[in-house]
């Protein structure tokens, strides 16, 4: 009689180190690999949220597999949703997430290629709305408060552009990087007048939004946080 062997995955709780002998069977400690929003390097067991774009590493991590041929599949599905978005057979696999909204990962094994489906557990990971806030002025006056005029607050921006002109419909700057410093208030290299310029920003969300913003931006080069104490 032939003896099925399935591996029984759980992704939310550590495997239990038995006796030795015990220790010799085959077995997975599946991980998750991303960076969080914090911009930490994090990898764990647990449900979690972030926000878009979201490159995570999914590791089967398999240990004693020398005597089987295991096959993994990993499945990706949105909550809410009947069909799967996918399938992948690799050992380890990578995934950007870039919309919005509770995905289910689960991964099942089996060895020796055998077709009776396997018990498995999933992970959830949500994907934040999208946030994309400027703020109205900045002032590049060398005390370090505010010296350049850059995004205020986002989260979940997949497509991002902006622009700065001035009154005469100039292009002075671009960015395309919602998270970079933007612009610190000069053309070619000098500094240009204190006053009104303009920020147009066209992007996108990982829910779908699309933003097109288009605002005064105010260039303070005499402002201090004592001129304001002082008034």
């Amino acid at each position: 009689m032939r003896i099925r062997k399935i591996i029984l995955l759980s992704l939310t709780v550590f495997l239990p180190l038995l006796a030795s002998a015990q220790d010799a069977e085959p077995g997975i400690s599946p991980s998750v690999t991303y960076i969080s929003d914090e911009g930490k390097e994090t990898e764990g067991w647990e449900n979690f949220a972030g926000q878009a774009p979201l490159d995570v590493t999914f590791r089967a991590n398999p240990r004693n597999m020398e005597s089987f041929t295991p096959v993994f599949e990993w499945h990706f599905q949105r909550e809410g949703e009947e069909s799967e978005m996918m399938v992948r057979y690799e050992e380890i696999t990578q995934y950007t997430f870039t919309e919005s909204g509770t995905f289910r990962v689960t991964l099942k094994v089996k060895l020796n290629d055998e077709a009776n489906e396997p018990d498995s557990t999933s992970i959830s990971i949500t994907i934040s709305e999208s946030k994309l806030v400027f703020p109205n002025a900045f002032s590049p006056n060398g005390d370090k408060d505010n010296p350049t005029f850059k995004v205020k607050e986002y989260q979940s921006i997949v497509e991002f552009h902006a622009y700065i002109f001035n009154r005469w419909g100039q292009k002075l700057y671009e960015w395309t990087d919602p998270s970079a410093e933007g612009w610190d208030g000069t053309y070619k290299g000098k500094n240009v007048r204190e006053g009104t310029y303009f920020l147009l920003c066209k992007a996108r969300g990982a829910d779908g939004r699309k933003y097109n913003i288009r605002k005064d931006v105010n260039l303070l080069r005499g402002y201090t946080e004592s001129t304001t104490t002082n008034r």
